[in-house]
């Protein structure tokens, strides 16, 4: 068997899509199974809960591993996008409006193509990303700030989600 150290370039970026595209499947089997098992709202529920955990934890590790310091702001909060599992397998981009505000895009969702793919309507995730993204963000540094500019059930356009971060 061979060690990931033995991996060429092209064999650890085909690895990481993969990890990425898998956990995903995972987090969509599982909500599938809460779904038909206790409906779309508390499915919902669940998941709002476990992604407050995951968030916490997965800013928490690209914070150690990639040198992002406890409160550094929103230049931290963007380096730490870069990090993030579905960045793997999502094109995302943000923008800065001012050095107290940046904005941030999911361009391509591999949930809602999927969904798409499947003829069946896109996901409501925005009480969900509320949550997601907030404590994403607070762990990186508390003091900033999200709102969401549109996220489904509202009307997609150019982009699937959009949130602004502001920090004072």
């Amino acid at each position: 068997m061979k060690n990931f150290s033995e991996f060429s370039k092209d064999e650890l970026l085909k690895l990481i899509g993969m990890y990425a595209k898998n956990w995903l499947a995972h987090d969509g089997c599982w909500f599938i199974a809460a779904e038909e098992k206790y409906g779309i709202e508390t499915a919902i529920e669940l998941d709002k809960k476990s992604w407050e955990r995951f968030a916490v934890t997965e800013a928490r590790r690209i914070m150690n591993e990639f040198n992002i310091p406890p409160n550094s702001g929103l230049q931290g909060l963007e380096k730490a996008f870069d990090y993030r599992l579905y960045a793997a397998i999502n094109k995302q981009k943000s923008e800065w409006v001012n050095e107290k505000t940046l904005r941030f895009y999911m361009i391509e969702c591999r949930v809602q193509k999927t969904r798409n793919d499947k003829n069946m309507p896109l996901f409501p995730c925005k009480q969900v990303g509320i949550i997601e993204f907030t404590q994403f963000a607070k762990t990186i540094d508390a003091r900033i700030k999200v709102e969401p500019i549109s996220c489904p059930p509202d009307p997609v356009g150019d982009f699937y989600c959009g949130w602004e971060f502001t920090i004072e």
